[in-house]
């Protein structure tokens, strides 16, 4: 709740204040917006698809509207002819008043152009685009008339504006997804990769196993189903496969260039590489595992992800120049700090590789037959079964390594799979569509279960005593605590137990540098837009940073932390995108409603990838999903409604 705003027309509330005394202002309840664009800027008003917010009563709204309907003019695309030209003469009007020009009869034309260009154009930023102009002219009429008659040039105020959409906001690397979908539609594959790789170098790894948080955002989900994003990104990157071709990467160097150093091979430290490469700085990478890949190479099977993507897209990065020192530990085979005193920065993007304990009696005694989750999936991705003499499996967790953990148990011939979570399924942080998965290929879940004892016989896993729980009160998570039933202890009959309950990374590779903070939790701290430690020279993010989680964050931190250490190289003080400005205002104003009513029919299906057969897949590691032919994609890229939104801050 704002109650300082002078007015808001925000989703077609209207709250005026204007003339008010601020003690007697109405509260606006339904739209907040952050006091601060940037550490020296205040946000003094707001213009974009839902209307119009002011908080500062000297912001001239005529110019904020001439600011804003520029540029929406600058981004329409020109395939719509009522928005381009509309949008802009609407444009060229605002100007004219905002200059002296302008001439009693544009008030009508103005409101003429907004109503027609949002009627009859294809996409949001037409639709949407001239809205808050019509707020303007309602409530704010003697502000244009004046403007009009005096015949006088306004004083020009400083303003930013963004084209985003639901789905790039959502995106942690802000992918331009509407373009590269629509390039699909137009059959324009190759370009679609284009406009991926100007933010993503690993799109065929991503178009795998993205967690897709763009498609929770999609609009066309409150129609039918979202558009398959992040499949039409497989499918651009696997037709430029087939075709044999290799991206042309352009180096554009800085002005300076230096050497850094990168610690891990993983989806952090290969995109902080790329967009330093790209700028013609001087880059190696340190890499413990003798291949690339990190954490998606240790911890995701073949059958989500080949080797040979993820090894054929790392390789095209490293023809950029860029070097891979694999096998060499930091810490150990090489010093952090002699990487600090040699290079101009150090970019740490380990994962968390380590294993967290389950507290629970016998874990910690050796027992053969227990094995660590990461561990487990690290020795079945480099060919070997963990341990050939265990044939019935448990795997304790909810999460996605938990279930790689199950699904890769039948594929080195497992025979009975279980998989033993403490809280309900619709708690399972894990994808849904894999927990399918693996109830299609026939993995045993057990929930509202934790385990208690590890059960053996000589120093080897026999069982695994655990206990029914019960979902009470809610925790700090929002989610209700699970708690033992009393007496209702049993025993799994195994002979594998492998924890997958959460993972951890090795700080102790930090160990003679000075100055680096870490957290509590075995995280490095850093400036979360800047990645920048506590130490100068050193920058970090992906898992180190954040703690688990997905490969689109860990390729955001890493393109992040590449911009601020091309500015520490340069002598210049972080250059971050307009993008990341946005951020916290886009947080405060959200770009997508679940709830929004779309006054438009479905009848697209959405196009699914076609997969083997449960019976086949769960004894194979060939990959389990087939790519969209060409003209699934291009169906599927038809979907998509094109939901660009601009806004526009007075600052």
């Amino acid at each position: 709740m704002m109650k300082e705003i002078v007015f808001s027309s925000w989703e077609g509330k209207v709250v005026d204040n204007r003339g008010k005394e601020p003690g007697t202002f109405e509260p606006v309840h339904h739209v907040d917006i952050p006091e601060y664009f940037k550490a020296d800027l205040k946000i003094r008003a707001l213009i974009g698809w839902y209307g119009i917010v002011v908080r500062d009563e000297k912001v001239n709204v005529v110019d904020l509207c001439r600011s804003y309907m520029t540029a929406v003019h600058q981004h329409s695309c020109g395939k719509c002819i009522p928005c381009r030209r509309g949008t802009g003469i609407i444009s060229q009007i605002l100007t004219n008043i905002c200059s002296g020009r302008g001439k009693p009869e544009d008030l009508e034309q103005l409101k003429f152009l907004a109503e027609t260009v949002s009627a009859t154009s294809k996409c949001d930023i037409g639709q949407s685009g001239p809205l808050p102009l019509l707020d303007a002219i309602a409530h704010f009429k003697a502000d244009f008339e004046e403007a009009i008659s005096s015949g006088q040039p306004l004083e020009a105020g400083a303003f930013e504006s963004m084209k985003t959409a639901p789905c790039i906001d959502a995106c942690p690397i802000h992918l331009d997804i509407p373009t590269y979908v629509e390039r699909i539609k137009e059959g324009k594959f190759l370009e679609s990769l284009d406009v991926i790789r100007e933010r993503l170098p690993l799109p065929g790894i991503l178009g795998r196993v993205c967690v897709r948080p763009c498609e929770e955002h999609c609009r066309r989900a409150n129609i039918d189903k979202p558009i398959s994003i992040k499949y039409l990104k497989r499918f651009v990157s696997d037709y430029e496969l087939a075709l044999n071709k290799k991206p042309d990467f352009q180096i554009h160097p800085s002005k300076k260039t230096g050497k850094v150093a990168i610690v891990g091979a993983g989806p952090a430290g290969v995109t902080c590489a790329y967009h330093l490469a790209r700028r013609g700085h001087q880059v190696t990478i340190y890499e413990r595992l003798g291949e690339p890949g990190g954490m998606s190479a240790m911890g995701i099977p073949d059958y989500r992800l080949p080797r040979s993507i993820l090894r054929g897209e790392v390789e095209q990065v490293q023809k950029m120049g860029v070097e891979i020192i694999y096998n060499t530990k930091i810490g150990k085979d090489v010093m952090l700090a002699d990487l600090v005193d040699s290079c101009d920065a150090v970019f740490i993007g380990v994962g968390a590789q380590g294993s967290s304990s389950m507290r629970v009696k016998g874990e910690d005694e050796g027992y053969k037959g227990f094995i660590p989750g990461v561990q487990y999936l690290l020795d079945i991705n480099e060919g070997r079964d963990p341990y050939p003499d265990g044939k019935r499996v448990v795997v304790i967790g909810g999460g996605n390594v938990a279930i790689d953990c199950v699904r890769c148990s039948f594929r080195i011939g497992k025979e009975d799979v279980n998989l033993v979570y403490r809280r309900t399924r619709n708690e399972m942080p894990a994808d849904e569509v894999e927990i399918i998965d693996a109830e299609e290929e026939g993995v045993q879940f057990h929930f509202l279960t934790t385990p208690v004892r590890i059960v053996e016989e000589n120093g080897v896993v026999t069982g695994l005593e655990c206990i029914r729980m019960e979902l009470g009160e809610p925790d700090r998570s929002g989610r209700r605590r699970p708690v033992p039933v009393e007496g209702s202890e049993f025993i799994f009959d195994c002979d594998t137990v492998v924890p997958a309950i959460g993972q951890r990374t090795d700080m102790s590779l930090l160990e003679g540098v000075d100055g680096i903070e870490t957290t509590a939790w075995g995280t490095i701290v850093v400036d979360e837009v800047t990645k920048q430690t506590t130490h100068e020279k050193v920058f970090s993010a992906g898992d180190c940073e954040t703690g688990p989680g997905a490969l689109i964050t860990a390729c955001a931190g890493g393109k992040r932390a590449a911009q601020s250490i091309d500015s520490l190289i340069n002598g210049k003080p972080p250059a971050l995108e307009k993008s990341e400005y946005f951020d916290s205002l886009f947080k405060k104003v959200p770009l997508y409603d679940a709830d929004e009513d779309m006054p438009m029919p479905g009848g697209q299906d959405r196009k699914e990838l076609e997969m083997l057969s449960p019976e086949t897949r769960k004894y194979t590691f060939d990959e389990v999903e087939k790519g969209f032919p060409n003209q699934d994609a291009i169906a599927e890229a038809s979907r998509c409604l094109r939901c660009y939104r601009i806004a526009t801050v007075a600052v």
